[in-house]
């Protein structure tokens, strides 16, 4: 497959990282030759300097016979016009990044008819991720399948989880009552992800993820220590675009929401666009207007200004003030494995979750869905099996299933299904698949 990613930025790297794991034949384009320079010190893949809106340079690296063309520069109409042009040009598909939400969601005009056969928004992305976590709000990470069928919840274990000390089969046994599977721990301290097996034992402070049925949810309370808190009163910091259409979201479901906005134009302006929204115009690195706007009786905080360490920070002061649950928008990857170790529930990257959403378009076999967790370098997938798959032929003990990679669970004609060691896939079932990505190759090919 000829993939050609316009950008070399944070999305375009953490696309091209993706790829890099396959015999995919990667090109990556861009104007900064230090971005180019470090993705051919780190990655496998084949660099252009110079400008993809450029008929001449996109011809030279053979257009007319690529697969896909991912426009994710950091300017949107540089990208609608990458597409255009590629589509043009005889590229298959064309996937944009986009901010403009005119453009997201206008039923008058079919942009697949100009060559921009999909968008992608990290804006929208992550405010939808953000009122995610804020149902789930005892975990720092949720993903649903299906609409809630299956999902795969992320949090930390504190001291007060019975489970500590104790191995997967034995907290298995003892909650023999509750059906849910141990897909992965990331231990503090560690950039290791653990694929467990039934003698790894948790540890205090490890990022565990379950993958659960809907009705096991709030059995799973009790058995990672935590009580279900109820979300309503939430503050969010920054009238950024996330912060805008984070608001919009939360209000709709019904959460009560306080934006602080420092930019008094911004600020008018988010309060006549943003009805149901109590805007404040203010700093709200000012602990004195955090406490004049009643944080300590806010069930949420939210930070999603355009300066990472500042939503750090005032996460951290949300905490000590006695929020419940904090989240925090950065833009440096790097940050992303830290938040158990800082005490913020949750930061997000919103390239890297529209890097990953972009990322199943690229995925071979019949995957409906992809998700990144937020502390682990991994992918959970989820494969629609195919009549006569390899996964058919045997229980799954059976499959030589690599190490690296676990069924989290089957939705089978709408219904969870438990995927032990002696369950049988059948065609036309739903796999919920975690996965590293050194195993991704090998998972997909039990799956063709």
């Amino acid at each position: 497959m000829k993939i050609i990613i316009a950008g070399a930025g944070d999305v375009g790297f953490h696309l091209a990282k993706l790829l890099s794991y396959e015999a995919q034949d990667t090109y990556v384009i861009d104007f900064d030759g230090e971005k180019l320079e470090y993705l051919n010190n780190h990655l496998d893949v084949i660099t252009k300097k110079g400008d993809a809106t450029s008929i001449k340079l996109l011809k030279e690296i053979g257009i007319s016979s690529a697969d896909l063309l991912l426009a994710v520069t950091e300017s949107p109409n540089t990208n609608f016009t990458i597409s255009v042009i590629g589509k043009a040009l005889g590229v298959k598909k064309t996937i944009a990044r986009i901010s403009n939400p005119e453009f997201l969601n206008n039923p008058c005009i079919n942009f697949k008819d100009y060559g921009v056969d999909f968008m992608i928004s990290p804006e929208e992305l992550a405010a939808e991720e953000i009122k995610s976590l804020l149902h789930q709000s005892s975990f720092n990470d949720t993903v649903a399948f299906e609409n809630g069928v299956f999902n795969i919840m992320g949090t930390t274990l504190g001291y007060k989880s019975p489970i500590l000390d104790l191995t997967v089969k034995e907290t298995k046994e003892k909650y023999c009552l509750v059906d849910f599977i141990t897909i992965a721990i990331k231990r503090e301290g560690t950039s290791q992800t653990i694929i467990p097996r039934g003698d790894t034992e948790y540890k205090i402070n490890d990022q565990v993820y379950f993958s659960v049925p809907k009705y096991s949810i709030d059995k799973l309370y009790p058995i990672i220590g935590k009580d279900h808190i109820d979300i309503t009163n939430v503050m969010i910091l920054g009238g950024s675009r996330v912060g805008r259409k984070t608001a919009r979201k939360l209000c709709k479901d019904n959460f009560k929401v306080k934006l602080i906005e420092k930019d008094k134009d911004k600020a008018l302006q988010l309060a006549e666009d943003l009805r149901n929204t109590l805007v404040i115009y203010g700093d709200g690195r000012d602990l004195e207007l955090l406490e004049e706007e009643s944080i300590r009786e806010m069930d949420a905080f939210v930070a999603v200004t355009g300066d990472s360490e500042t939503n750090i920070m005032s996460c951290l002061v949300a905490k000590s003030k006695g929020v419940k649950k904090t989240v925090a928008l950065v833009e440096n990857m790097d940050y992303i494995n830290i938040s158990q170790t800082i005490g913020i529930d949750t930061l997000i990257n919103k390239k890297l979750i529209a890097a990953s959403n972009i990322f199943r378009h690229i995925r071979k076999g019949e995957i409906v869905a992809l998700a990144n967790l937020h502390n682990v370098d991994a992918e959970v997938f989820e494969f629609e099996v195919k009549p006569n798959a390899k996964v058919t032929k045997k229980i799954i003990r059976e499959l030589r299933f690599p190490r690296e990679a676990i069924i989290g669970g089957v939705i089978r004609n709408g219904e969870p299904l438990m995927s032990f060691g002696d369950f049988q896939l059948q065609s036309g079932d739903k796999a919920i698949v975690f996965c590293l990505p050194e195993a991704i190759t090998i998972v997909e090919d039990l799956f063709n």
